[in-house]
């Protein structure tokens, strides 16, 4: 399967205001893709397209709110009826609240799943007639380590992204029957630093964050520009998030009795918030179309995103390792015989 080179491809990127989304677009952009920006915040997207038009890119803005399907096709539409084509879907969007289950509404739950879920599927469906009309292309999708391993005060999210992941692996194979040569891949970031933990509705008295350690956003951008062009099937960033899924393939229960003893705490700030305070689970709110959030004193660096990115190296580690592991055990074997 061939993806075009970034500086040959038109890309949406949708949730592009804040965040992962917002640092996409402008790297897409410096590196001469042809951008479509959409969120719900006009207010963000003209300075992000501001921005990219001053570092000499090209790039326009559809305001959507991706629980809409009409809306979401508009992006794809306009995306075509501006540049042509579409090449690659980059789709980002998601909301959140934070809070036991008890305390969340069937309203809250549901526009959870609406915007973090259903947006991802509508933004698949306005996107593929375009990609088949092309003959290739990629849908990228941002899901997360909770699309493999739930966390408790995020039960809608963590749902929507475990629904994100069966979607996926179901349009994958079906594209793949059918030999379209369009690549599916779902991005799954563990804690990354933006804006999201300002922008969410908590119930849990003081401001949420993520459990530590945190990423920054770039991480996960070079994640998507790589998929962009090499198709992968996933992409787990942050070495953290590599640990979080090989302990939950090995024992859940386990990661249960890890997650009693940090995940309650580990989820709270010491910084008061009222849950009546303004989110952007209903609406878009001002303040925050910025792409880092408030935790850059808790990231650290990935060192297996970078094996990721590069097979050859990534399988001679491993190879080494196996010999190494099979040395040892042929030594202790022999030292045993004796």
């Amino acid at each position: 399967m061939q993806l075009k080179p970034i500086n040959q491809q038109v890309v949406a990127v949708v949730g592009a205001s804040s965040g992962i989304g917002r640092e996409t677009a402008l790297k897409f952009a410096q590196r001469g893709a042809k951008v479509v920006v959409s969120a719900r915040s006009e207010p963000g997207l003209k300075s992000l397209v501001e921005e990219i038009r001053g570092l000499g890119g090209e790039a326009i803005y559809v305001i959507a709110d991706v629980s809409d399907f009409q809306q979401v096709k508009a992006i794809a539409d306009q995306t075509v009826a501006e540049y042509g084509r579409l090449d690659t879907w980059v789709h980002a969007a998601a909301t959140g609240v934070m809070a036991p289950f008890e305390k969340i509404t069937p309203e809250e739950f549901e526009r959870v799943v609406d915007v973090t879920l259903m947006g991802q599927v509508y933004g698949a469906m306005a996107a593929l007639p375009y990609l088949k009309q092309e003959g290739r292309g990629a849908l990228i999708h941002i899901s997360s380590m909770e699309g493999r391993r739930s966390l408790p005060l995020q039960s809608p999210y963590s749902s929507a992204k475990h629904g994100l992941e069966g979607f996926l692996e179901a349009l994958r194979v079906e594209l793949q029957h059918e030999k379209w040569p369009i690549s599916v891949t779902s991005v799954l970031p563990a804690t990354i630093n933006t804006p999201y933990y300002n922008k969410i509705r908590t119930k849990l008295g003081v401001k949420p964050t993520g459990i530590p350690p945190y990423y920054q956003p770039s991480l996960v951008v070079d994640a998507i520009l790589y998929v962009a062009e090499h198709p992968m099937r996933d992409f787990i960033v942050g070495d953290a998030g590599k640990i979080l899924d090989l302990l939950q393939r090995i024992s859940p229960s386990l990661l249960d009795t890890i997650l009693l003893a940090i995940a309650f705490p580990g989820q709270r700030t010491n910084e008061p918030k009222s849950e009546d305070a303004p989110d952007n689970v209903f609406a878009a709110i001002p303040g925050y179309d910025r792409i880092e959030g408030d935790f850059r004193n808790l990231t650290v660096p990935s060192f297996l995103d970078w094996l990721d990115m590069n097979p050859p190296l990534k399988w001679g580690a491993v190879a080494l390792a196996a010999l190494g592991v099979a040395a040892f055990l042929g030594g202790w074997h022999n030292g045993n015989d004796v």
